[in-house]
């Protein structure tokens, strides 16, 4: 069976109500690739704005989430309040958590592993630096990231993996497609290996890093590339056409 194209919006800590619900009637009102599964992720002040404001059809994730269901923990938000509140996804890994508030590994495991068990589907991210590319370590960094999260879940069935090179988030470089195919089957051949062959098959691997109107459709034809998940070009008009990478 044919694994279903994944589009996450990421806006990280950008917008207003007001721009917010301009891009939410926007999305509704546009013609979507009904085999397009679309997911939002606006800060967390307006997860519940987003929820309330758009259409069937359209999910919404919070960009973070912590690893306790509850307790002493401020500032955090539990899988379980999310779920509480209709969110049905969240990003775990990040390389802005990983590099700015120096989330490793581990942390991010747990924070997945709880994230499943409070019924959320999750969008991990995982990529290498431009030094690591350099030194040719792009396929060691990303497996060890994997690697920590496989330790602590065994089934992969609501994980989507987000292969994003730290080198092309927001600088306006892209991967080339056959650097991003090439990761993508990497990350699928682990899959294989050490989940299992129907991971390998069913897990979505999308990709993040400068995505655009411009370059979706040329990604959107390699084989191992189920998606994308986009940071700056998710608050504008031109998402639509992302989204219909494959219409």
């Amino acid at each position: 069976m044919a694994r279903q194209f994944f589009v996450g919006g990421n806006y990280k800590m950008n917008g207003t109500i007001k721009s917010i619900q301009d891009i939410i009637h926007h999305l509704n009102d546009a013609k979507l690739d009904p085999k397009t599964e679309v997911v939002i992720a606006p800060p967390a002040l307006y997860l519940l704005l987003a929820r309330e404001h758009l259409r069937q059809g359209i999910e919404v994730a919070a960009q973070n989430v912590f690893d306790k269901p509850n307790g002493a923990f401020t500032g955090e938000i539990s899988a379980e309040q999310l779920k509480d509140s209709g969110i049905g996804w969240t990003l775990t890994g990040h390389s802005e958590r990983r590099v700015i508030l120096g989330e490793e590994d581990n942390f991010i495991a747990n924070k997945t592993k709880a994230a499943l068990a409070g019924g959320l589907g999750v969008i991990l991210c995982v990529g290498e630096t431009l030094e690591q590319r350099e030194a040719n370590k792009t396929i060691d960094v990303v497996t060890t990231q994997l690697k920590a999260v496989e330790e602590q879940v065994k089934d992969w069935s609501k994980i989507v993996v987000a292969y994003e090179p730290v080198w092309a988030i927001g600088t306006g470089k892209v991967a080339s497609t056959e650097q991003a195919q090439e990761v993508h089957a990497e990350i699928r051949k682990w899959l294989s290996s050490t989940i299992s062959k129907e991971a390998s098959e069913n897990t979505r691997v999308i990709y993040g890093g400068s995505v655009s109107e411009k370059n979706c459709r040329d990604l959107a034809k390699q084989a191992d590339i189920d998606g994308f998940l986009v940071g700056g070009a998710s608050l504008k008009p031109a998402f639509v056409d992302i989204i219909n990478a494959r219409a």
